[in-house]
């Protein structure tokens, strides 16, 4: 049975990532229109996102800011990193 599409709804995003979307989506032939109603029937049907969606911690998180800030160490080797952590 065909739904009557009756709703509409808006998305704000930014430029570069609507054109690439666009692009990878036509290349699928489908519209964007078609990823997103594509997407909220699945959570509609499942009740679920359709993929895992892996939130990082209190603890990455922080760890992510301190590397985007320039902190953190940065070692040329696996084994020059493991000396440094005393294994």
């Amino acid at each position: 049975m065909r739904r009557v599409c009756d709703s509409s709804i808006r998305v704000r995003i930014d430029s570069d990532t609507k054109e690439r979307a666009s692009k990878a989506l036509d290349r699928m032939g489908l519209s964007i229109s078609d990823a997103v109603r594509l997407l909220l029937v699945r959570i509609a049907e499942d009740g679920r996102f359709p993929f895992d969606l892996e939130v990082p911690n209190a603890r990455t998180r922080k760890a992510m800011v301190e590397l985007e800030e320039g902190g953190g160490i940065s070692k040329t080797s696996i084994k020059d990193a493991f000396a440094d952590l005393g294994l």
